[in-house]
């Protein structure tokens, strides 16, 4: 098992700058991680600095709160699409979800997946707002229309990914759709228990800590 293969190197902060993600896009080389996974004013940088390698891009949508209009988030997805970008991950409108308005959020998610086509598409359903029928909803609602992913969590929340919070998303997806833990992943034994879970992707900033120590 290559663990760097399920890391999506991750820099979302509102600082971050040009020679920044040029650092990112240097160690994901180096480290031979799956993804990167930027802002979308930066996938076109990314996609320059990683080509001729494997390393792909993904870029965020509605980042971090999805409580934009789903006509905004299809733009800004048809936007990092044009610029390259390999994947898709896209925070769901968690007050329409709290509210009961679960049509509108599975109406966007069909909406953006749309616009995906082929190219992968994580829901990101930030789990640290819901309670466990609003996960298990959530899930539900990805897995109707077509997702490819469901992701815990921003990193910008309250909280991060949890092993519970997993373990009840696997329960509900199984091996429909593939499980990305994110936030608050920062050292191989944590990242070795989400992997032994069943997820397919971690999304972290610290993806070298994850591979180098023991």
């Amino acid at each position: 098992m290559e663990l760097s293969k399920y890391i999506d190197h991750t820099l979302l902060k509102a600082t971050a700058q040009a020679k920044d993600i040029k650092k990112l896009c240097s160690e994901a080389i180096d480290y031979n991680f799956y993804a990167v996974c930027v802002n979308g004013c930066y996938v076109s940088l990314a996609k320059n600095e990683l080509k001729n390698t494997a390393v792909k891009v993904a870029a965020v949508i509605g980042f971090p709160l999805g409580a934009m209009t789903t006509e905004a988030k299809v733009l800004e997805t048809q936007k990092c699409i044009e610029d390259g970008a390999d994947e898709i991950d896209m925070v769901i409108n968690i007050g329409k979800l709290q509210s009961g308005n679960f049509q509108y959020v599975e109406n966007e998610i069909a909406a953006i997946k749309i616009a995906t086509g082929k190219i992968p598409l994580k829901v990101i359903i930030e789990t640290c707002y819901l309670s466990e029928e609003e996960k298990k909803t959530a899930c539900n609602l990805a897995m109707n229309v077509g997702a490819d992913f469901v992701k815990t969590s921003t990193g910008f929340g309250t909280g991060g990914a949890t092993l519970e919070d997993v373990k009840l998303m696997k329960s509900v997806v199984g091996d429909r759709l593939k499980i990305k833990a994110s936030g608050g992943i920062k050292d191989t034994k944590t990242a070795l228990e989400y992997v032994a879970l069943g997820i397919s992707r971690i999304g972290t900033s610290s993806g070298i800590a994850i591979v180098t120590s023991k």
